[in-house]
């Protein structure tokens, strides 16, 4: 044997199997073009409105080819990412995170334990405020970031709350919760108390719509729990069982109207929907809420539902209670735009928020006559009584 190579058969070997390693590796793709239009076409054909689903998914290209990653609570859609991606036999790494995450360990439901949570559109304090939730409302839980947790309300809105606001629970304690009997607060604002006076301790604020565990009655008080397992002392007068409060609802336009004026002064908040501050979306959804039907949440929502009225400023159309919407109309280069709400009162006058909530008129020779939005009116909608998908009725659906 050659000397030469027997005693550098060591390093021949290694440059071979460096050689074969080199030509079989695969190039990193050139770019994220095609991938990406996927996920668009995707994304735009399954997740129209991504204030009420999840799916945030991004291609990136590494040198062992394609990474999709993200998270999801559409599973279907992304089934048909997969199958759209091997259709045009694209390899790529899964690591898509289907929501509810494992890290919460089956704490996937919840409901909100403070009179009125802020939802936000990320998991800190300093973002933006997208929407409120109130006391008893249930939620589902997708995921877990530090403190915060993703969550989405009977309206299919997506926020973030933090801890403090939600009490976590599992199947058979969500299952124990929802069975349980129930108390809805109908004052606008008020406390709960740890005696059975009001002289006692308070335990919490309470507004609108907060919905406790009714405990017992005890005199003068309803004796109710918290989600989160504390007791307190709610006065009759201010406290309706909430069966009972289901069954006396009358689904008129003179209860909008009661209700929508128990909220005058109430300032104006943006991505708020109680008591403590409205927007204008957040005041409507409120005052029908407090009458059994739960709206969408913005006013670019509400515009779909119901049925048409009017689209021409023919007021006299209308009765008590429709929805009047506002915004930028329709050209040949921009689509039309919602962006505030009101509700018809009668007597050319509707009531909104807007600053606080007020009463404005359709009237140019009114004293409150509201120049600004009758000009950039764009329709009414009747909600009161129609049977939309986006419409949810307490009576009908078992959501508390």
């Amino acid at each position: 044997m050659n000397y030469f190579f027997y005693h550098n058969r060591g390093f021949f070997l290694l440059l071979l199997v460096s050689t074969l390693i080199l030509s079989c590796k695969t190039d990193a793709p050139a770019d994220n073009t095609a991938i990406e239009s996927i996920i668009s076409s995707v994304t735009n054909a399954h997740v129209p409105d991504k204030r009420v689903a999840i799916f945030d998914i991004e291609a990136k290209s590494t040198s062992i080819g394609y990474v999709i990653k993200g998270e999801t609570n559409l599973p279907k859609a992304l089934e048909s990412l997969k199958e759209e991606l091997k259709s045009q036999q694209i390899t790529y790494v899964d690591s898509i995170e289907v929501l509810p995450s494992k890290t919460l360990e089956g704490h996937i439901q919840g409901v909100i334990r403070v009179s009125v949570a802020n939802l936000r559109g990320k998991a800190s304090h300093a973002a933006e405020m997208v929407t409120q939730a109130t006391m008893g409302t249930p939620v589902k839980v997708f995921q877990k970031q530090g403190s915060w947790y993703r969550i989405q309300t009977p309206d299919q809105y997506l926020g973030w709350v933090d801890g403090g606001g939600v009490a976590l629970m599992d199947h058979e304690q969500s299952k124990a919760w929802k069975n349980s009997e129930k108390l809805i607060y109908t004052q606008t604002f008020g406390n709960s108390y740890s005696g059975k006076t009001q002289n006692a301790q308070v335990v919490s604020d309470l507004v609108f719509g907060n919905i406790l565990q009714l405990v017992s009655e005890q005199g003068d008080f309803f004796e109710v729990m918290y989600p989160d397992g504390k007791k307190a002392f709610i006065a009759k007068s201010e406290g309706v069982p909430y069966n009972e409060w289901k069954s006396q609802l009358p689904f008129t336009k003179e209860a909008l109207v009661a209700t929508s004026k128990r909220m005058l002064g109430i300032p104006y908040l943006w991505g708020g929907t109680s008591a403590k501050g409205v927007d204008c979306s957040g005041f409507t959804k409120t005052v029908f809420f407090m009458n059994g039907m739960i709206l969408p949440r913005d006013a670019s929502q509400q515009i779909h539902e119901g049925v048409l009225v009017d689209e021409t400023g023919d007021f006299e159309k209308l009765v008590p209670g429709d929805l009047l919407f506002f915004g930028r109309k329709a050209t040949d280069t921009t689509q039309e735009k919602a962006t505030h709400v009101g509700m018809w009162l009668g007597n050319n006058e509707f009531i909104h928020s807007a600053g606080d909530v007020h009463i404005s008129s359709m009237d140019k020779d009114a004293e409150n006559y509201d120049e600004f939005n009758h000009n950039r009116y764009l329709r009414s909608k009747r909600i009161l009584n129609q049977k939309d998908e986006g419409i949810l009725y307490v009576t009908e659906q078992d959501i508390f």
